[in-house]
């Protein structure tokens, strides 16, 4: 089995400019944990859902909120992303795949064709979900 047999194509980018508030919003609307973020439709970063909770204050929208609280949703994606993720071709094994989480402290990989652009993602849960016993 590779990487295109089981990675999730409907994949939803972020430009390197986009800001925090709406990188939550997609996020959470989509029900995702990561996020590709591109530069002329080319895989430059990732962004997680734990990126986030570190970056946005907890203070944002309490009582007790600051200026500097509010500040922190000004940031952009660049400011934030994982730099030059780790991505796999669509022809990658799966074998390498769980290989790289084993690895290394990633719970998901960008599937991305010759030129770099995103074609799919895969995270641990894909591979548990298409598992066979």
């Amino acid at each position: 089995m590779k990487a295109q047999d089981i990675m999730a194509k409907d994949i939803v980018c972020v430009d390197m400019d986009e800001r925090l508030p709406n990188i939550k919003k997609i996020l959470e609307t989509h029900e995702f944990h990561h996020l590709p973020v591109v530069e002329e439709g080319k895989l430059v970063g990732i962004i997680s859902d734990r990126d986030l909770l570190r970056q946005i204050s907890p203070f944002v929208n309490h009582v007790s909120e600051q200026a500097r609280d509010v500040d922190t949703l000004n940031r952009a994606a660049h400011q934030v992303m994982t730099r030059q993720p780790i991505a796999v071709k669509a022809d990658t094994s799966i074998a390498e795949i769980i290989d790289w989480f084993k690895r290394v402290d990633i719970s998901c990989l960008p599937v991305v064709d010759e030129e770099y652009h995103v074609i799919g993602m895969i995270s641990w849960r894909d591979l548990i979900n298409h598992a066979k016993y």
